[in-house]
C-alpha cells in the first residue's frame, strides 16, 4: 500500500494527525474510516493489518489519532466519548471535501462502539464493521475500576491502560454513561458486520451478541477465535482484514474498478519487515521470506513466485496440449525445487567451486495415456514458455522512476 500522511482540523482547532493507506496500483473503489480502540494509536500494528488488507482490495483506508492520542494535539484527559465522535464527524467531512466520502465504517472496540454511533449521520456510508466493540460505551468504565474511589472523591486519576499512564477525568465517565447504543443501533438499518473473539477478556463476546439482537438484517457475526481483544498475532488482525474487504464488496456501490495493465506488475515493500505487496493485473498478493530468513511468513518467498510460474505454465502447457490432439490427459501435478549446487566445471577463485542455481521439476500426469503419449507430454513441459524464458536468459533492463 502507499501512505500519505496529514493532518485534519477538529472542532476545537487541534490539529489530528492521519494516513491515508492506498492501493499500490489505480484509484480506490472506495474509502475506508477507520477509528481505532480506546487510548490506542492509529499506528497500531493491528490496525496497520487490516488496513493493508483492505488496499488490496483496492479500497483506501484513512485511518487517525483521536484528540490528545498519538501525535494529534490535545490533550486526552480533556477528551471523552462525546469528543471522540466529534472527531470521526470530522474525519467523515473531510474525506468527502477532500478525496471521496467514506462508504465503509471500521471501528475497534471503543473505536466500534462510535462508528455505531456516528454511522447513521454519515448519508453516504453503505457499510458498517464492528471489532471487539462494546454494545454501550459505559463498558469502558471497568478499566477504571481500580481507580473509581479516587475519581469519585477528587475527580480524576492516573490509570494504568495497557502498559501507559493515562490521566482519567470524572467527565469522561459521565458522557460514556450518558450515551445508549440500543436504539442506535436499530435505526441504523445498513449493513453490518460484527467480529468478535470468544477469548476477549477485556471485552467479552456478550457484548457482540447484544449488538446483533440490536441491529435490523443484513447484519453478520464472524468469530475471530483464539484472538485476544487487540489481535496481538499478526494473522489474527490480517483475517480479519482479509474477511472485511469481500463482505464489504456485497454491499458497497463500486463506481471504480483499477485495473494495472495486462502484463504489468507492481511490487512494492515498506521500510519494514520483507512483506512485498505485489499487484499483477487486477489481481493482489503477498510476498515476505520464511522466519527463519528473519520475515513473517505471510507469503511466498520471491523463489517460491518463480518456481509457481514455472509450475504453473507447465501444467497450462500440458492442458492445452492435451486439448488439442485429444489425449486422454485428466490431471497434472508439478511439483518443484530450487538449491544452489557446485557446478561440474569450472572453478571459481581460490579453488573453491563455483555453484549454480538447479530446478528440478517432477511431472504426475493421470489418465489413460499411453507410453508415447507420456513421453511427448514430458518434452511438451520444456515447451511452456516461461521455461523458455528461464533458459533464455532474458535481457533485464532497470530504469529509475522519477515521476510521483
Amino acid at each position: 500500500m502507499k501512505t500519505v500522511n496529514i493532518n485534519f482540523t477538529n472542532s476545537s482547532g487541534l490539529k489530528l494527525a492521519a494516513k491515508i493507506d492506498f492501493p499500490l496500483v489505480g484509484e480506490p473503489k472506495s474509502f475506508v474510516l477507520f477509528a481505532h480502540c480506546f487510548t490506542c494509536s492509529k499506528n497500531l500494528k493491528t490496525v496497520e493489518n487490516i488496513s493493508r488488507a483492505l488496499t488490496q482490495s483496492d479500497m483506501a483506508v484513512f485511518r487517525f489519532d483521536f484528540t490528545g492520542l498519538g501525535q494529534s494535539e490535545g490533550e486526552f484527559s480533556k477528551t471523552n466519548f462525546s469528543s471522540n465522535l466529534d472527531d470521526l464527524k470530522k474525519a467523515y467531512e473531510f474525506l468527502e471535501e477532500e478525496y471521496e466520502a467514506p462508504k465503509i465504517l471500521v471501528g475497534h472496540s471503543l473505536g466500534g462502539a462510535a462508528m455505531l454511533h456516528v454511522a447513521g449521520s454519515m448519508k453516504k456510508v453503505e457499510a458498517i464493521v464492528t471489532i471487539g466493540a462494546p454494545a454501550t460505551p459505559a463498558h469502558v468504565r471497568k478499566l477504571f475500576k481500580g481507580a473509581q474511589d479516587e475519581i469519585d472523591k477528587v475527580g480524576k486519576a492516573e490509570v494504568d491502560i495497557g502498559g501507559r499512564n493515562f490521566v482519567i477525568e470524572k467527565q469522561l465517565i459521565l458522557d460514556l454513561e450518558k450515551n445508549d447504543s440500543k436504539k442506535l443501533i436499530r435505526a441504523l438499518k445498513k449493513p453490518l458486520l460484527i467480529m468478535h473473539s470468544p477469548q476477549d477478556n477485556i471485552v467479552s463476546i456478550d457484548n457482540a451478541a447484544e449488538i446483533y439482537n440490536a441491529a435490523m438484517h443484513p447484519k453478520s457475526f464472524i468469530s475471530l477465535d483464539g484472538s485476544d481483544h487487540l489481535m496481538s498475532e499478526t494473522q489474527d488482525s490480517l483475517y480479519a482484514g482479509s474477511i472485511i474487504a469481500p463482505w464489504a464488496s456485497r454491499y458497497i456501490n463500486v463506481e471504480k474498478q483499477p485495473i494495472a495493465p495486462e502484463g504489468e506488475v507492481w511490487a512494492r515493500i515498506s521500510d519494514q519487515g520483507f512483506v512485498t505487496e505485489i499487484t499483477a493485473g487486477k489481481h493482489h498478493m503477498i510476498a515476505d521470506e520464511p522466519e527463519e530468513q528473519g520475515g513473517n511468513d505471510l507469503g511466498p518467498s520471491p523463489y517460491g513466485y518463480l518456481l509457481s510460474a514455472l509450475g504453473t505454465c507447465t501444467a497450462m502447457t500440458l492442458r492445452m496440449y492435451a486439448d488439442y490432439k485429444k489425449i486422454d490427459l485428466k490431471e497434472v501435478k508439478v511439483k518443484l525445487t530450487h538449491e544452489k549446487v557446485h557446478a561440474t566445471d569450472g572453478v571459481s577463485v581460490d579453488g573453491v567451486k563455483s555453484k549454480i542455481d538447479q530446478i528440478k521439476r517432477f511431472i504426475k500426469l493421470e489418465g489413460e495415456l499411453t507410453k508415447e503419449q507420456r513421453s511427448r507430454l514430458i518434452e511438451i513441459a520444456d515447451k511452456c514458455p516461461v521455461h523458455k524464458t528461464i533458459e533464455g536468459k532474458p535481457e533485464i533492463i532497470t530504469e529509475e522512476i522519477t515521476a510521483s
